[in-house]
Parts: structure tokens; sequence; C-alpha cells
């Protein structure tokens, strides 16, 4: 995952320890994140076989407050946009917050990502209000969405 982040010149930059912690998990209770992860198709090897060549070709993460989620990022290979990946990850992650009584999906989105923001829309998405210099490495400014499920 950290691999293929490290792809996209705008992205997170978000830390080994942070991606650690997305799988983390206490006995007791749920971690409150919600990881999706798809792999190349075109691998038959099973994750037991995984020899540490990066299979994944996707990801999304999120994370729940209270009955809300915030969706924290999603990142497709460049090989693979364009192909219907991203939609896929937003339906699975959609049907599971629904499934699990969610009521909101929040996101932030750069100012400049047109094809994230046009998915967005398509899946139902509103555009609620704007964020200045939210993002550095360019700077620039995030645009906030919702989803109501109810």
């Amino acid at each position: 995952m950290v691999d293929l982040e490290r792809e996209v010149p705008t992205s997170a930059n978000w830390s080994h320890r942070h991606y650690e912690s997305l799988f983390k998990t206490a006995d007791s209770e749920p971690s409150g994140y919600f990881v999706l992860v798809v792999e190349d198709p075109s691998c038959s090897r099973s994750v037991t076989e995984f020899n540490g060549t990066s299979q994944i070709i996707a990801y999304l993460t999120a994370h729940q407050v209270d009955r809300d989620w915030e969706l924290q990022y999603m990142v497709v290979a460049r090989e693979s946009r364009r192909f219907g990946v991203g939609t896929y990850l937003l339906n699975e992650f959609i049907s599971y917050v629904r499934a699990t009584g969610g009521s909101w999906i929040f996101l932030e989105v750069r100012q400049s990502n047109q094809s994230a923001r046009a998915l967005y829309r398509k899946m139902g998405f509103e555009e609620t209000g704007l964020r200045k210099s939210y993002y550095s490495n360019p700077p620039e400014d995030a645009i906030l969405c919702r989803l109501s499920l109810y």
C-alpha cells in the first residue's frame, strides 16, 4: 500500500506506522477503520504465496466516528484507472456503511482532482465547502464532500 501511494505525486505520504495502525485491533473492540484492497486479477498466487512483490492495484481507507465515516484515502494505480476500480471501491464501501447503519460519509479532495470529483458526484456526493490551503506539496485547497445514507 505504501509503495502504491508513493507513485502518486500529490499523495499524503502516510508513514508505515500509520498504515500498520489501520490493521491493529483490540480483541474486545473493532478498530473503527475500514480498509478495502484490490489486487491485480492477473496474479493467481494466493496471499500465503505472496513473495513481497506488490500485487495491490488499489485501496480505500476510511475511519468511523459514531455513525459517520470519513473516507481518508483512495488510490488506484495509474495503469488500472478508467476500468471501474474506483467505482468498485466506493460501491463496496458505501454498501458496507449502509449495512452497518452509517449515516454520512465525508471526504476532502484536491480542488484540481477533477476525475475524483466527477467520480464522487457520480456516486451521489455533494460538494459542501472549501478548506483553504488544506494540502501541501503542492499547496492547494480542499473541496469538502458528503454523502447522506438516509
